[in-house]
């Protein structure tokens, strides 16, 4: 049984009336609201934004932990093997 979540948490935002028309016609084409739309293509841009990131910080401890996993000889993946051995299909 799925759970319906509420929204509850206003976002306001001011548009173009040309971004408003773009927006609105992207949203005929995949039949979503404007708003589940607007949040879906938000969220996307956020993931994209936070799992882009070149530059973190850690600890001494988390540091040490990640250049070991970063030194440790790799491990042999034959699944992988096969797939970089397999011709693309453009090719």
């Amino acid at each position: 049984m799925q759970v319906a979540m509420k929204r509850e948490v206003p976002i306001n935002l001011r548009a173009l009336p040309t971004q408003r028309q773009l927006i609105d016609r992207a949203c005929e084409v995949s039949g979503k609201k404007i708003t589940s739309f607007m949040l879906d293509a938000a969220c996307k841009e956020a993931e994209n934004v936070l799992l882009d990131q070149r530059l973190f910080a850690l600890d001494d401890e988390a540091f040490a932990a990640f250049e070991a996993a970063l030194d440790a000889p790799v491990k042999d993946n034959p699944a992988l093997r096969s797939l970089l051995a397999t011709k693309a299909p453009w090719e």
